[in-house]
């Protein structure tokens, strides 16, 4: 409808106005047939003018350099090549709408010269020059504009794509980390029970009563985790944020599946922002699935160690006697991800015995700052 009104209203209103001006310009050639349809191509072309602008352009500026050159009366006619101009200009057609205004004006001075017509002097030829000129610098004007809301349009955009990047690659972390854990336990209450069975079948019950409950812990992480991915409010229970406030009982499920963790703690404990706080759980919890997959140990160390200004963690383990650097896996690769996320490093190295150390250092911000919620959800 709004491409019809535009073309429709412009029409009737440029006929009138050419009508109307011919009776008040006696010097001027008669309205005829010929003057109305010049109008009419110039205006009804405007229809077209978003899907088709430069032939539009051209087709307006043909008919209005005829209906100039033939002598009619001054009037609206104008009014459509103005149009077609600015929306050329505006929409980045610029060296075509500037073609379009030297073509009309030239065509008009060089029309009146050839065919003899000097009843205009220097001063309203120079007007409609300068009047030219002006309206391709306004349209300048407005397209510039376009393009910087284009711009900032785009800009945003790819922000918005970026963290949602970021945001599905923390999701896939988290996925990675409660699977890859919880499996681990399972695989190894698994092995215990099913070594058991046929010849303690008493004993079987404790692994047996272990596999249950990582499989529930591990449902439920998931599922909150796929909540999040989903964007809904479930009124099933969800376990809180994973922080350094379960350690303890990673501790005790881990140790459930056979490695002894101890547990030392350096400094005061105190709440931390909820990225760094999720990272360094996550860390721990890797850490702890890597001994467990991996390392043959029996036994694992973690260490906390809370600073004026870092958060250090320091996970040991009895594994095999090996010489050489470690390999690193997908998780280590992670884990490093996290700590250099938040401006931290994550090394790992041998201890003394041959073991696996994890060393991580994460750089501690005040509660509230932009950096406190990096992985946060």
């Amino acid at each position: 409808m709004r491409r019809i009104a535009l073309p429709a209203v412009l029409s009737v209103v440029t006929i009138v106005g050419a009508l109307g001006a011919s009776g008040g310009q006696p010097e001027r050639r008669d309205a005829d047939w010929f003057m109305i349809a010049l109008i009419l191509v110039s205006t009804v072309s405007l229809y077209w003018l978003r899907q088709r602008p430069v032939p539009v352009l051209w087709a307006t500026t043909v008919a209005t350099l005829i209906y100039m050159l033939m002598q009619y009366a001054y009037g609206p006619v104008i009014f459509a090549f103005v149009i077609a101009v600015f929306y050329t200009i505006r929409i980045g057609f610029r060296l075509t709408g500037w073609v379009a205004l030297a073509g009309l004006y030239g065509g008009h001075v060089l029309g009146r010269l050839i065919l003899g017509i000097n009843e205009d002097g220097v001063y309203q030829i120079l007007l409609v020059g300068t009047f030219f000129v002006v309206l391709g610098f306004i349209a300048e004007l407005f397209r510039g504009q376009r393009e910087r809301i284009a711009a900032a349009n785009k800009t945003r955009r790819e922000a918005e794509l970026r963290r949602a990047g970021e945001e599905r690659l923390r999701i896939a972390q988290e996925l990675h980390d409660v699977v890859a854990h919880h499996i681990s336990l399972i695989n190894v209450q698994a092995s215990t029970a099913l070594h058991l069975v046929d010849r303690q079948p008493e004993q079987a019950g404790p692994a047996l009563s272990a596999i249950k409950d990582a499989s529930k812990e591990a449902l439920v992480e998931l599922r909150s985790i796929v909540g999040i991915l989903r964007q809904t409010d479930e009124s099933a229970p969800r376990q809180p944020v994973a922080g350094l406030e379960r350690l303890d009982h990673l501790i005790t499920r881990t140790s459930r599946a056979g490695l002894e963790v101890h547990t030392i703690v350096h400094g005061d404990p105190r709440p931390l922002p909820t990225g760094l706080d999720r990272a360094a759980f996550r860390i721990i919890q890797e850490s702890l699935t890597n001994v467990v997959r991996h390392a043959q140990a029996t036994a694992a160390t973690v260490r906390i160690q809370y600073g004026e200004d870092s958060l250090v963690l320091q996970v040991d383990d009895d594994g095999s006697s090996l010489t050489g650097a470690p390999r690193e896996g997908n998780g280590i690769i992670g884990m490093r991800e996290r700590a250099t996320a938040l401006g931290g490093t994550l090394t790992t190295t041998r201890t003394p015995a041959g073991g696996l150390r994890i060393l991580a250092q994460l750089p501690l911000v005040p509660l509230g700052s932009g950096e406190a919620d990096v992985g946060g959800g």
